[in-house]
């Protein structure tokens, strides 16, 4: 590895650092990008993010590629099918959440023109630029994920909490938690 400072949380492997270097933070205005994550960190929830990124393969692969109208469409046949995939946390609650979601997400596009409209007006449309010198300063909420997660459960999404919701804020750019000495900081 090179000697260019990173967020230590991203150090522990390989998959993990390259996820830190090219995407963590990274504004994104692309809502299947955005349906990906909301599937991702819901699956998350109680679970570690690197549990999560090494079955994001069998994600995409039994999410219909993150497709939310295709998603949306899921039958009770073929959500028990997913069910059986070692390749994704195999959590009744979540998948069935994830589809629900979908349909959520469809109606959030149909409203606003786009989901990416929605979700930025949060952050007033551009990325809150944190200045933290150490993990722990990072809180696991802010104003915004509360603001934020307190609008989709009225709109019936499901887990997404507002500690779910500020881990969406951050890999999604929307928010940037890099630490100011990371490398990324700046690029981001």
């Amino acid at each position: 590895m090179d000697n260019k400072f990173r967020c230590p949380w991203c150090l522990k492997f390989e998959k993990y650092v390259r996820y830190h270097d090219e995407e963590w933070g990274v504004p994104v205005h692309d809502d299947q990008t955005h349906f990906e994550f909301l599937i991702l960190e819901g699956a998350q929830a109680g679970l570690s993010w690197s549990t999560i990124l090494n079955k994001r393969e069998g994600y995409r692969k039994n999410f219909a590629g993150f497709d939310p109208a295709k998603v949306a469409r899921f039958t009770t046949k073929k959500i028990e099918k997913i069910l059986t995939d070692p390749g994704i946390v195999r959590n009744s609650l979540k998948v069935h959440a994830a589809v629900n979601n979908a349909k959520r997400f469809l109606e959030v596009q149909k409203e606003f023109g786009s989901f990416d409209r929605y979700i930025w007006g949060f952050v007033n449309h551009q990325p809150k630029v944190n200045s933290w010198k150490t993990l722990k300063q990072i809180p696991a909420t802010s104003k915004e994920s509360d603001a934020l997660s307190k609008d989709l459960i009225k709109r019936g999404f499901k887990f997404v909490g507002s500690t779910v919701m500020y881990a969406h804020l951050q890999a999604c750019g929307l928010i940037n938690d890099h630490l100011v000495d990371c490398f990324r900081y700046r690029e981001v």
